[in-house]
């Protein structure tokens, strides 16, 4: 169920906040949770006459000739409506349409959030089936979708079914469907660790509400056998014959048997769908049911029983809940956002039942995979390793956005829904991993080219957690092949305890055992004889420093690439690197660090990581050494020299020493765009410049700024991340013979993955 649905009363037992603090919540600054940005400028007349009059009639008129241009000139093709009259607000009840707004509000977030739709909430203050309908029927123009939401039973079926009827844009009520999907995910995934057959497999519902109802069609239509599906309500159950309490929702769902009871029906039965309410399910029904049984508890916000006091009942029992203090949620959030995602996409005219099944598939195949270090971290203690305790993904794995949108549409297009086909479906997942991930599109087109040309990276901290699961990764995504440097009984036993088995791609040298020893010593001696190293040094650094071992490897041509640092400092890893891979002539060795923002794009700063006081000629190696992994980079670079001082106001020592950097890069005639000293804002701001500085040469925001120190860069790089919503990425090292680059020892997962592509990166680019 969704998270919204847990914001309940402050003695709740799902509460982790008190009314009074949901209250300020929404109240401070502006209120409520929603406003509207616009994404073209209008800071002109100009911009002006062009969004409204007269510039706006030539695509009113397009559209009228040719109505699919909508989706061409405005935002209907990524405009959700979330709709409600407010007569099943959460588990309050009928709170009326004012009322409704801010979960409205809430799902409009979520959207947002989510999966990058945006969406309006309307509330709808009418209790008629009629007035509800065409009131969005006539309002179906403006959106690409419509959600429905938190309308009460039986009216919701008509309501729904209605406007389907009526409208060509999907129309999906979540309270319905969501849950369904969700819930048949974790199903699929429950029957394949207990060994069941869907077609086999017996369910009791209990509850025949919306949810429940849903939950009933999705699952027959995945191949449950309708004899095998009992439903029962507060009378009882839903058998053939029955006339007390009944309507045309139920009836499809009656069946013949002698069960009569909701105990009676549980007899023996593999799965319990409760939809109901607080303690409707007991220790004594949950022992009378079959082997291994399933349990789906999803009445909010307490279960029908407890994981508690179902696992006494039956410890061999899988359980799943709607509260995300338990293991397993039913989350709606897991569902709607993803699937309008890849509804919209192809321009789906309907979400059907191939679609829904579709998503609950690939919900269920993403919970089978390794779960990403940020996912795991949010997971509240709780294991999320797939297993009878994570059936489920969480709610906050970023995988969603890339896995269920591209299965939707892939269905919608298969099911002949779609209007507007996505030929590249692969593209198109890894678009959508870009989506709301400034740091994904950033090296998108970086990961690409490693994957048409997979590369030889040695991870040379192998027997580190994070480092097999960012060498797992590597091997997954293509890149090339990992080589881990560790002992190979250590390396399989923390995959062991991780739970994830070692890709056959994978290699593991164990430097003490390594027939390439006496090679690599013999190497490191002749470089480094005449500084004070005996031969027994070398071989002693060869056979038990991981990291000369994986510099040796890569200086030798026997890897292409390495990546570590996160079990010691930068500074002493780079010790150990330089031993065995030397500075490219004529270059300098610096530190280069990406900023990435999702407005503003990307920006490369140095030096980040040796220099602290550059003199005037390295700050001009450095930028000209920063241009071309601009360029590499796919940015055509715009060099800023930063200082406290802009074009010699106020003057000082160090801006001296950067005016004198730009001279040398004037007097060699460098083909990219240089100009400083200058302060930050005037390097990122054209319109400042023009304004004061207007002979500056940057045509546009600075991309490379190159620092006056350490320092600077250090205190610069260190606070963005803090204080923005921008990512960095770095220090990348520059300037080595070889490729190697040097995680911070805090770095996760992500980071040392991210690394070790940039670093194979490197070596396509030599």
């Amino acid at each position: 169920m969704d998270d919204t649905k847990n914001l309940t009363t402050p003695d709740s037992r799902t509460a982790r906040i008190t009314g009074e603090e949901a209250l300020a919540m929404h109240a401070e600054g502006r209120p409520g949770k929603l406003e509207i940005r616009l994404t073209k400028p209008l800071t002109t007349a100009r911009d002006l006459s062009l969004a409204y009059s007269p510039g706006v009639a030539e695509p009113c008129l397009h559209i009228h000739r040719d109505p699919t241009l909508a989706y061409d000139y405005t935002s209907k093709g990524n405009f959700v409506a979330v709709i409600s009259n407010g007569t099943a607000v959460l588990g309050l009840g009928n709170l009326g349409a004012l009322a409704s707004k801010p979960v409205m509000e809430g799902k409009v977030a979520l959207f947002k959030r989510f999966a990058d739709v945006d969406g309006i909430d309307l509330c709808l203050d009418t209790e008629d089936v009629d007035a509800f309908v065409n009131s969005v029927r006539y309002l179906g123009p403006s959106f690409g979708g419509i959600n429905l939401e938190d309308i009460k039973a039986p009216e919701c079926f008509i309501i729904e079914q209605r406007l389907r009827e009526l409208l060509d844009i999907p129309v999906f009520h979540d309270d319905q469907h969501g849950t369904a999907i969700v819930a048949a995910a974790g199903l699929i995934n429950a029957a394949h660790l207990t060994g069941r057959d869907l077609a086999k497999t017996k369910l009791v519902i209990n509850g025949a509400g919306a949810a429940a109802v849903a939950c009933a069609e999705l699952l027959k239509a995945m191949g449950m056998r309708p004899e095998n599906v009992t439903m029962c309500d507060t009378k009882g159950v839903v058998y053939r014959g029955r006339t007390e309490g009944m309507n045309q929702w139920k009836s499809a769902h009656a069946v013949d048997t002698p069960a009569r009871t909701l105990s009676q029906a549980l007899e023996g039965a593999d799965v319990f769908f409760g939809l109901s309410a607080k303690g409707a399910l007991t220790q004594d029904m949950v022992r009378a049911m079959a082997d291994a049984p399933i349990i789906f508890a999803m009445a909010n916000p307490d279960p029908e029983i407890t994981p508690e006091e179902a696992k006494a009942a039956r410890p061999d029992c899988i359980i799943a809940t709607g509260r995300s203090d338990y293991p397993n949620q039913v989350n709606n959030v897991l569902g709607f956002p993803f699937i309008f995602r890849g509804a919209l996409d192809v321009r789906a005219s309907t979400i059907n039942e191939h679609m829904k099944i579709a998503a609950a598939n690939a919900l269920a195949l993403l919970a089978r995979e390794d779960v990403p270090e940020e996912v795991a971290g949010a997971g509240a203690g709780l294991a999320l390793r797939f297993g009878p305790e994570y059936i489920i993904p969480n709610a906050f794995d970023p995988r969603l956005m890339s896995r269920v949108p591209p299965a939707v549409a892939k269905a919608a297009m298969e099911s002949g829904v779609a209007r507007r086909p996505i030929i590249d479906l692969n593209r198109y997942s890894r678009d959508l991993a870009t989506r709301l991930d400034a740091t994904a599109g950033a090296l998108e087109a970086i990961a690409e080219r490693v994957r048409a040309n997979p590369k030889r990276v040695v991870f040379a901290e192998g027997e580190e957690e994070k480092v097999i699961r960012a060498a797992i990764a590597f091997c997954n995504a293509g890149y090339g092949t990992p080589v881990l440097v560790g002992r190979e009984d250590r390396v399989n036993a923390t995959a062991a305890a991780l739970g994830i088995p070692l890709p056959d791609g994978i290699e593991i040298h164990n430097a003490r055992l390594s027939h390439s020893n006496r090679r690599y010593a013999d190497y490191l001696y002749a470089r480094k004889q005449r500084e004070g190293f005996l031969f027994r040094d070398c071989q002693r650094l060869v056979n038990q420093d991981r990291n000369v071992f994986a510099a040796c490897m890569v200086a030798m041509g026997d890897a292409d690439a390495l990546v570590t640092g996160s079990t010691r400092s930068y500074s002493a890893a780079l010790e150990n690197i330089t031993m065995a891979i030397e500075p490219m002539p004529r270059s300098v060795l610096f530190g280069l660090s990406l900023i990435i923002a999702r407005r503003s794009g990307t920006v490369l700063v140095a030096d980040t990581a040796i220099h602290e006081r550059p003199d005037a000629a390295t700050l001009a190696e450095i930028a000209r050494q920063s241009a071309a992994a601009a360029r590499r980079l796919g940015l055509e670079p715009r060099v800023a020299f930063l200082s406290f001082s802009t074009f010699g106001d106020p003057k000082g020592v160090i801006p001296g020493s950067v005016r004198d950097a730009v001279k040398l890069l004037d007097q060699t005639g460098v083909d990219f765009e240089h100009d400083g000293e200058m302060a930050a804002d005037v390097a990122l701001d054209p319109a400042l410049r023009s304004q004061l500085y207007p002979f500056c040469r940057l045509t546009g925001p600075a991309n490379v700024l190159v620092m006056p120190g350490l320092h600077a860069a250090h205190i610069l790089t260190r606070a963005v991340p803090q204080l923005t919503s921008a990512t960095v990425i770095g220090p990348l090292l520059f300037g080595l013979s070889r490729p190697a680059q040097i995680v911070p020892i805090s770095a996760g997962v992500n980071q040392v993955l991210d690394m070790a592509c940039l670093a194979a990166h490197a070596a396509i680019s030599r």
